[in-house]
């Protein structure tokens, strides 16, 4: 059967709404509406507005209630339409959510999973399409995940819901229309929250993606086998805690390695990446590592500028070509 990553995520939920009756929905536009993507669309006939909770304009007041009821025995699901939006709630994540079992000494846990879009490519310019995942994956106490096919899209949600910790979940907006040919009799899929994919082995090149980045890097390995250049494709999947174990192993299997970031290339995820394989797989290097990420800009409304700032297929291939010497 297909399905796509829109509605993945919607019998995710579902799934868990009706398996656990503390689970609920809260977020704007997530009733009535059925969600800014569409991913909420029939759920509040489906289990009313004591579960699907339309909420005020208000990131930081509404995570916060999140938190709240997280403490107080629920399990909640928090929307946030995008994670430009998210900086409102700054506060209750980092210094709350993601603080709490350490400065209660264990006593208390926030099982609060945060849903939120995130990526470019959109023409929603600058205050909607920025990758700031990395940011997010920068703080202890979070567990920061990228789903990046339909099967983790449905999959990723019920071990969040699990954790007895917070959990964000970044949805890249380019996504939700994917779909993809799902085995019947392997669906729903299961996933832990640790470790990284590999989409495609390879030997030559090893390029390291997340989220909306991924179909770009098979795309760019499918072009490269073209070329006669045997491409392997890591799908991060878990941005904290990086299964670093995985990538270094890739690594050290191809002896290169590109990292294919829509985060602006200052401070970013890439980078983190990159000094950690200098660290601890320097020597099993043929050549220096490298990276395409978004251009130092904000991201722009027109279409032909939003693309030339974003990574796409040809920049891949090409910076895989030119680390291997042109071949």
């Amino acid at each position: 059967m297909k399905i796509s990553y829109r509605e993945a995520m919607r019998e995710a939920i579902r799934e868990a709404m009706r398996a656990d009756p503390r689970v609920f929905l809260m977020g704007e536009d997530v009733g009535r509406y059925g969600g800014s993507y569409a991913v909420s669309k029939g759920l509040l006939e489906e289990f009313g507005p004591e579960r699907i909770r339309d909420t005020p304009l208000s990131e930081l007041g509404f995570v916060g209630a999140g938190i709240g009821a997280a403490l107080g025995g629920m399990l909640p699901i928090v929307e946030i339409m995008t994670v430009n939006f998210s900086l409102l709630a700054l506060d209750q994540i980092v210094n709350t959510a993601a603080a709490m079992r350490h400065m209660s000494g264990g006593q208390f846990h926030v099982p609060l999973v945060i849903r939120m879009a995130t990526g470019a490519g959109r023409q929603l310019a600058a205050q909607h399409s920025h990758s700031l995942e990395c940011w997010y994956a920068h703080v202890p106490g979070l567990t920061v995940l990228a789903p990046a096919t339909v099967a983790d899209a449905r999959a990723m949600l019920a071990p969040a819901l699990a954790d007895p910790d917070p959990v964000v979940i970044f949805e890249h907006a380019q996504l939700y229309n994917l779909e993809e040919e799902v085995d019947g009799a392997a669906w729903p899929p299961v996933c832990d929250l640790r470790h990284a994919a590999v989409r495609r082995p390879g030997t030559q090149l090893t390029l390291i993606a997340y989220g909306g980045c991924v179909p770009k890097a098979m795309q760019a390995a499918g072009q490269l086998a073209g070329q006669g250049v045997d491409a392997e494709v890591l799908d991060l999947r878990v941005l904290r805690p990086l299964d670093t174990a995985t990538i270094m192993a890739s690594v050290r299997k191809t002896h290169r390695v590109l990292l294919v970031d829509e985060g602006w290339k200052s401070g970013s995820l890439a980078g983190e990446i990159m000094a950690r394989v200098v660290e601890e797989a320097f020597y099993d290097l043929d050549a220096p590592p490298a990276r395409v990420c978004s251009a130092e800009v904000p991201i722009p409304y027109a279409a032909h500028m939003e693309q030339a700032a974003l990574p796409q297929v040809a920049t891949i291939v090409d910076a895989a070509l030119r680390m291997l010497g042109g071949a």
